[in-house]
């Protein structure tokens, strides 16, 4: 199923052996390299450990009351695996990061992205242009096929515009006049009969 990633922010995460809310969702840890949700951070008053989080690997279901898992053992701390921590320290925001084309023409920032929720793979990021062009354009959507790269500062994607260019001719005009087939001249013994 595909969900827009912005719906599974302030998600409530339930245990499914106690039947309560443990925490709520508030940052998803996002692997740069494949585009994947690997954990989300959590909030609440009944975490042990600050921060936690629930690896994407441990939910049950996303379902009407929030994200189920078995229980709270599920939760973990920074340091208990070292993927979730290299990623939590690395501080990368998929939100707010500027999309530009190969031919480094701005296309604005990314506003949203679509989730698969089977794998938790980013399929589509929702870019929103710029003050001046949001005016008279939609958004934009973008699927993970055409990203190039994601560095620092900027994801570069493929450009489906096709480059404008003058074309050539295909070959040259021959005047040529329009005959009236009503209008041929007669034959040369038609001519002699008249």
């Amino acid at each position: 199923m595909l969900v827009l990633g912005s719906r599974l922010n302030e998600t409530p995460v339930m245990s499914l052996q106690t039947g309560t809310r443990l925490a709520t969702t508030s940052t998803p840890l996002i692997d740069p390299s494949n585009l994947k949700i690997l954990a989300f951070e959590l909030e609440g008053p009944l975490l042990k450990e600050r921060p936690s989080f629930l690896r994407v690997a441990d939910i049950r279901e996303i379902g009407g009351v929030g994200m189920i898992i078995d229980s709270s053992d599920e939760l973990i701390g920074l340091d208990d695996v070292i993927k979730i921590k290299a990623l939590y320290e690395l501080g990368f925001t998929l939100i707010g990061m500027r999309v530009i084309d190969e031919h480094k023409r701005k296309l604005g920032k990314v506003d949203n992205y679509t989730i698969e929720t089977g794998s938790f793979v980013i399929q589509q990021l929702n870019i929103k242009h710029g003050i001046l062009r949001g005016l008279t354009d939609t958004s934009l959507l973008i699927h993970r096929s055409q990203i190039i790269e994601i560095n620092d500062d900027v994801i570069i994607v493929k450009t489906t515009a096709k480059k404008l260019h003058v074309p050539e001719p295909i070959m040259e005009s021959t005047k040529r006049e329009y005959v009236n087939p009503f209008r041929q001249p007669r034959p040369q013994s038609e001519q002699a009969d008249a």
